[in-house]
This record gives structure tokens, C-alpha cells and sequence, in this order.
């Protein structure tokens, strides 16, 4: 009877509270490690789609830039112009030209497979000290390049939008081009280096950010052929 009446006997108060307090410690570390698991996911989840605006914009940019032209009918004045004009300023490059590379989305529009294009980048309203890289593009070609067409965002959080340009004559690379300078005068670079960095948050620190760099380099199809190695060796074509 006394092994009968000891087994039926309930818990103390200080055992339910041991109890209590046993289920909560295991609750909140519990509910540390989902928070922290879910804070990780949604940092990769950002850092994936980065990397998916990074090859979005390179991909358009490297389609249009493929097709890159320019007439040689120079002599027509205030009816069309074609250009290929690359600023440097530091990391926050500009770049506008002529591309065979526009698609026409209305039916019986008068537009053809020509435009004009102009990548620049200005401040991001919602994320200080970075900046959005927009897309002009004109659905024809007039005798004003750099204006009116089509605006629309391609990446934001951009830090850095670097351009270069390889000099089919020398070999080298170059911060700028210009069509109409007497340097290049009508003649497109040989290949285009992008440098598109994009800012990330970090998955350790949610008050900071991580920047991935994203690299391409873009031959253009309908550029002179390299006289000179990138290397500065020898001959590689005329």
C-alpha cells in the first residue's frame, strides 16, 4: 500500500517550476536557432538575387553591346547620328551608342533593329551612398544620341559601374572612348570590360552590407579585328 500511495503522489511546486523553466531555456534556444536560421536564408536569398540582377543587366548590356555600329555616312547632319561614347568618372562610368540589337514590341510601329543606348547611373532614393544603374533607349537613331527614348532601371544597390575599353590598334585598354574625338575617330573599341558591383546584406551583421563584383568582358561583332596582341606581342590579324 505505501508503494501504491507513493506513486500517486503529484509534483512539488518546486519541481513544476524546475520543469517550466527547463521548457522555456529549450524554447528560446530554440526559437534563437530558427531566427538565426532564417536571417541566413533571407541573406542568401538577397545574395541570390544579386547575382540574378548581375546577370540580367550584363546579359542585356552584353546583347546590345555585341551589336554595337556605326554608319559610315558621317555627312548627314540633323537626320541621324551615330556614336560610341564612353565617359570615366571613377566608378560611376557613362557609356552611349548606336546597337542593331533593339527589338520591336508593337506590331506596325515604326521602329526597326536599330536604337540608341545609354547606360549611367544616379543616386539610389532608398539606400544611401549607392546608386541605380539606368537604361536609355531610343527605338531609332537621330541626330541626337544621348536623348529622349525609354528610361527604365536595370540594377540598384549598384556601388561600383566600371567601364573599360580595349584599342583594337594598340592593344590596351582605355578608360574612355570617343567616336567623335580625333583619337578614334568613327571606329568602335575591339571589347568592352564591365565591372558591375552590387551590394548585398550581410548575413553576420544586419547593419552592414556585402558588395559582390561581377566581371564581363564583350566583343564587339562589328569592330575591326585586333592589330596587336593584348599582350603586346606581336601581330594577331589586320
Amino acid at each position: 500500500m505505501s508503494i501504491l500511495h507513493r506513486s500517486r503522489r503529484g509534483l512539488t511546486l518546486i519541481e513544476v517550476i524546475v520543469a517550466l523553466g527547463i521548457l522555456a531555456m529549450m524554447g528560446a534556444i530554440a526559437w534563437s536557432t530558427l531566427a538565426t536560421t532564417m536571417g541566413v536564408r533571407e541573406a542568401m536569398d538577397e545574395a541570390g538575387g544579386s547575382e540574378r540582377v548581375a546577370r540580367n543587366t550584363l546579359g542585356r548590356i552584353t546583347r546590345e553591346l555585341q551589336l554595337a555600329y556605326l554608319t559610315q555616312n558621317v555627312d548627314a547632319m540633323l537626320t541621324y547620328k551615330t556614336v560610341f561614347v564612353g565617359k570615366d568618372d571613377d566608378d560611376t562610368d557613362m557609356l552611349w551608342f548606336a546597337t542593331l540589337a533593339h527589338r520591336r514590341k508593337y506590331r506596325n510601329s515604326r521602329e526597326c533593329d536599330q536604337g540608341e543606348v545609354t547606360l549611367f547611373t544616379d543616386s539610389d532614393p532608398d539606400m544611401d551612398a549607392l546608386l541605380v544603374l539606368y537604361h536609355r533607349e531610343g527605338p531609332r537613331i537621330d541626330h541626337e544620341p544621348d536623348k529622349d527614348g525609354v528610361v527604365q532601371p536595370l540594377a540598384r544597390g549598384v556601388s561600383r559601374f566600371d567601364i573599360q575599353y580595349l584599342d583594337p590598334a594598340s592593344g590596351e585598354w582605355k578608360d574612355e572612348w570617343d567616336t567623335q574625338g580625333s583619337e578614334t575617330p568613327n571606329k568602335l573599341p575591339r571589347a568592352v570590360q564591365i565591372v558591375l558591383a552590387l551590394a548585398s546584406p550581410d548575413p553576420d551583421d544586419e547593419d552592414d552590407t556585402i558588395i559582390q563584383t561581377y566581371v564581363r568582358t564583350i566583343m564587339l561583332a562589328l569592330a575591326s579585328t585586333q592589330t596587336r596582341s593584348v599582350f603586346g606581342r606581336g601581330m594577331v590579324g589586320q
